[in-house]
């Protein structure tokens, strides 16, 4: 090693050993307040740096397969498609950069006392740029999340901290991430509570609230001030817009339910394909590029947002400066496109366009609204910001911070009266038709339970979550065609209570107990466990949307400890196991944090 590089080493070693020992003198919440700041200055700088590395890349792009090209109905598709070939590539060897970073930020909060790999935020610095840059239609406030979450873990890894205190330091980085992308200090409080914890503790509250500040601070003093979005100040008649709101408002709840629910669908369908991973995203990236090329064209081209995070169109339909084929087209595109793009595993979030889909939404609406009456534009960009809370509120699922997000992102006082009644009846609407949020169906999707996950629902409605919410999705199965004896010594080493039995096909046949084949007698012992399971009674099947009540309910009346979860449209493929002890777990589990 060079001796410049060895000095560079022994200086950060030195400075390192110093700070922990001047740590050491003092207090815990000395400490921990000390670390805050240090992760507030960290995830300010590195959110900022973020913000920018996407943006250049996003104009060197865009110069090269637009600005320069003589076809560029041709060359535009290439620009996400190249991308999302390199973000293939690369996710092949670490996936764990791929989706939008929030849900493996609370799987690693909840399930791994915070501990993330700093790796994992360098790569997913890297590969959502290379992502967002080229053009996915994703956003990049997820992303900042796992990032500076990842950065917080790091620093609490690096100071020796415990591993609960290392699992405190998430909500300040997460906080802290979510402050200096969006420039939303207030609503970036409010996200950590509603998204990622359960309870308002006055130490955490204080940790995130000085990272918040921090990273907040330096975003403001690094890319300015002004909100994300500049609106005229106007004043609303609260009577007339009570009219309005309600519309609004069922509309981004009912587009919120399908909006999840055609993402979850695609992206399974991707992921059981035979599409090789490494050509997922690129696959997905020229989806993108097609839809944007053609809404792109057909503005006239004056319209790329579905391209990328798409800030610009969305102020514009903001200001009421669109015309209502443009705001469709755009409205449709990103609608598809962001689907497509996540569900083909792009390194992107949700949050920018959830946004832009629900100003779209709303911007739709008011111009309708302005055929029929002479309206200001001002009032069309107005809706527009009910439909963006209001789809905010419907998928995202976090109604407070819905209505404070909109509200720093504008700096427009005068429309909460109405954006509350929009938000609150679209998080009822989607809420109601879907109880778990998006997130959390990222994970149970990806066979990950949150342990603390019934606690959110309370005392009595958790048990209206569906069983995928507790089932156990990793199942040993063992085969039809192998006899008892077989079976016996290949099993011996797991100590379940019962098995699911599949064919060489993989269809499901049966389940069988441990106890069932140990008291088989010598004799026979070499029939089959198809033969065997012929003489038992008829299988008991569930589907992973039934209720956890409802689940328990027909364990007892038909007096078994599990019962086989197969999918809702093909009854012989199995999906998991739902058991007695799962269910009596969850009961614990809220029973834990009811403080009973």
């Amino acid at each position: 090693m060079p001796a410049k590089k060895q000095i560079e080493k022994s200086g950060i070693a030195w400075a390192m050993s110093f700070f922990k020992w001047k740590l050491k003198h003092f207090t815990d919440s000395q400490r921990f307040v000390f670390l805050c700041v240090v992760v507030g200055v960290l995830c300010g700088f590195i959110a900022v740096g973020f913000h920018l590395a996407i943006h250049y890349v996003f104009g060197k792009m865009w110069e090269i397969f637009a600005d320069a090209s003589p076809l560029i109905w041709l060359t535009l598709p290439l620009m996400p498609a190249v991308g999302g070939l390199f973000v293939g590539i690369a996710l092949y060897k670490f996936p764990s950069a791929s989706g939008s970073g929030i849900p493996q930020t609370k799987a690693a909060f909840h399930n791994n006392f915070g501990l993330i790999r700093f790796r994992d935020g360098i790569l997913r610095f890297i590969i959502s740029t290379i992502s967002l840059g080229t053009g996915t239609s994703l956003g990049r406030e997820g992303p900042t999340v796992h990032l500076c979450a990842a950065v917080a873990s790091k620093v609490g890894q690096v100071f020796g901290l415990a591993k609960n205190k290392i699992q405190a330091m998430i909500p300040v980085g997460v906080g802290a991430g979510i402050a200096s992308a969006f420039n939303t200090p207030i609503s970036a409080i409010t996200f950590v509570f509603e998204e990622l914890l359960d309870d308002f503790n006055s130490k955490a509250l204080g940790g995130i609230l000085l990272a918040v500040v921090i990273a907040a601070t330096i975003a403001r003093a690094i890319l300015g001030e002004n909100p994300a979005f500049q609106l005229e100040t106007y004043t609303f008649h609260s009577y007339s817009w009570v009219f309005i709101s309600p519309i609004v408002g069922l509309s981004a709840g009912v587009a919120g339910i399908y909006f999840v629910r055609i993402l979850l669908a695609w992206r399974e369908r991707v992921k059981e394909s035979n599409i090789p991973v490494i050509f997922r995203p690129a696959l997905g990236g020229l989806a993108v590029g097609i839809i944007g090329v053609s809404v792109f064209l057909l503005t006239d081209r004056q319209h790329n947002g579905i391209f990328g995070i798409g800030y610009e169109d969305l102020s514009s339909v903001l200001a009421g400066n669109i015309v209502l084929k443009a705001a469709i087209l755009l409205l449709i595109g990103k609608f598809v496109a962001c689907l497509l793009a996540y569900s083909f595993g792009g390194s992107g979030g949700l949050f920018a366009p959830v946004l832009f889909i629900g100003g779209m939404l709303g911007g739709c609406i008011g111009l309708l609204l302005k055929l029929f009456w002479d309206l200001d534009a001002s009032v069309v960009g107005a809706v527009s910001l009910l439909g963006m809370g209001a789809f905010f509120a419907a998928v995202i699922r976090c109604p407070i911070t819905s209505i404070l997000i909109i509200f720093e992102m504008t700096l427009n006082y005068e429309i909460i009266l109405p954006l509350m009644i929009g938000n609150m009846l679209a998080y009822y609407i989607s809420n109601k038709y879907r109880p778990i949020s998006v997130y959390n169906e990222l994970l149970l999707q990806d066979k990950i339970n949150l342990r603390n996950m019934p606690s959110f629902q309370g005392a009595q409605d958790w048990r209206n979550l569906p069983i995928s919410a507790i089932m156990t999705h990793d199942v040993i199965t063992i085969s039809a065609e192998k006899t008892i004896a077989e079976t016996l010594i290949e099993v011996k080493d797991h100590k379940h209570h019962a098995y699911p039995v599949r064919k060489n096909d993989r269809t499901l046949c049966g389940i069988i107990t441990d106890h069932d084949m140990k008291e088989t007698t010598w004799n026979k012992r070499g029939i089959t466990i198809e033969e065997f399971l012929k003489t038992k009674r008829a299988l008991v099947t569930l589907t992973p949307d039934v209720s956890i009540r409802e689940a328990a309910r027909v364990l007892v009346q038909e007096d078994v400890m599990q019962v086989p979860v197969v999918r809702r449209k093909d009854q012989d493929r199995l999906v998991g196991i739902i058991t007695l002890h799962d269910v009596a777990r969850a009961q614990n589990s809220v029973a834990d944090s009811m403080g009973a």
